[in-house]
């Protein structure tokens, strides 16, 4: 019972967004595991990730016409 109710709580966190900061985390390591050659920037704090994150959602122009 207690496994059905932590999948679900994961679902719905994935839904709201709320786990979007560990998913960047967990690409961020995949991709420099993958390319160290790349010399790229620590990861972003979780609150310039999340200020990044509401930047790109909410400025701009975000309509067809």
């Amino acid at each position: 019972m207690q496994g059905k109710i932590k999948a679900a709580w994961q679902v719905v966190r994935q839904l709201s967004g709320d786990d979007a900061y560990e998913r960047y985390l967990y690409r961020y390591a995949r991709h420099h595991q993958n390319h160290p050659e790349c010399g790229c920037h620590p990861p972003l704090s979780r609150e310039a990730f999340f200020r990044q994150w509401q930047d790109e959602k909410w400025n701009g122009i975000k309509r067809c016409c």
